[in-house]
């Protein structure tokens, strides 16, 4: 198949569906529906100039703050979510019992002062289970107390 940023380029913003379609999984349904259940958030299709992941992407935020940015990908898409310093406890208990994927996600990523960035490949129903589990640490569902 194509790539995604050959496919879709600078001056040819795909739609949700072209997503849905180019990533062509399950697991994407099933996120998509996660976020909107859990924080009614809406999808924000950007462009990324950005070497390591060019091309467009999908940016959702809950209440202001940053959620995780979707990259699509053949198959799969990576979620890219941060762990910031308030959430690193929880979220090392998280890691420590999670698919190894994710374990080794966290285990490569660095530790700064602005948290740990995690490209999480979404390939299973396990690794979609814990990035939606590291979601949750970010930032509470919508209705609840924050």
């Amino acid at each position: 198949m194509t790539v995604w940023h050959e496919l879709f380029p600078l001056d040819r913003e795909p739609s949700m569906g072209d997503i849905a379609a180019y990533i062509d999984n399950p697991l994407w349904d099933s996120f998509t529906a996660f976020i909107d259940e859990t924080y009614g958030a809406q999808p924000r299709i950007e462009y990324s100039r950005c070497g390591g992941a060019p091309g467009w992407n999908v940016k959702y935020k809950a209440r202001s703050r940053a959620l995780c940015t979707v990259y699509p990908h053949d198959g799969f898409f990576i979620c890219m979510v941060s762990v910031g310093s308030k959430e690193k406890e929880e979220a090392e208990a998280l890691v420590a019992v999670a698919d190894p994927h994710v374990r080794a996600v966290y285990e490569r990523s660095a530790d700064s002062s602005m948290g740990r960035w995690l490209m999480i490949e979404v390939t299973s129903e396990a690794i979609l289970r814990d990035a939606e589990a590291l979601l949750l640490l970010r930032a509470a569902p919508k209705g609840a107390r924050a």
